[in-house]
């Protein structure tokens, strides 16, 4: 599922079907608590309540949001006792991805929060 392939002056885009799989994984990252949630998971596993506790948000907030996660095949949830425990299902992948993330964001500097469309100044 090769979205962009070759070198960066042979750029061929790939089919419709990747791209458009591409854009849901992005859109599970595309939340701000969600991707604070990614982050706590990249420390390793956590519970609900651990989760809740760190970020501050409202139980049926973060049950919500690892539901997403959880479809978008981004963590994985194992019984522990009565606790579900969450942990990222690809963590070297997705750390990368961040990190990844993070080179661009240094790249591109204030542009993506200054974005009068997704950044700082949208919202309300």
């Amino acid at each position: 599922m090769a979205m962009i392939s070759g070198k960066a002056d042979d750029l061929i885009v790939g089919e419709a079907g990747a791209v458009e799989a591409a854009a849901c994984l992005f859109h599970g990252f595309s939340d701000r608590s969600r991707l604070t949630i990614v982050q706590h998971l990249a420390l390793g596993e956590h519970r609900v309540v651990d989760l809740t506790g760190h970020l501050g948000l409202a139980q049926s907030t973060v049950s919500r949001h690892l539901a997403c996660l959880l479809d978008c095949g981004i963590v994985t949830v194992r019984a522990q006792g009565r606790a579900s425990v969450y942990a990222l299902a690809q963590p070297k992948a997705t750390l990368e991805l961040l990190a990844a993330a993070e080179r661009l964001l240094g790249l591109t500097g204030d542009a993506v929060v200054l974005c009068p469309r997704y950044g700082n100044a949208a919202r309300p």
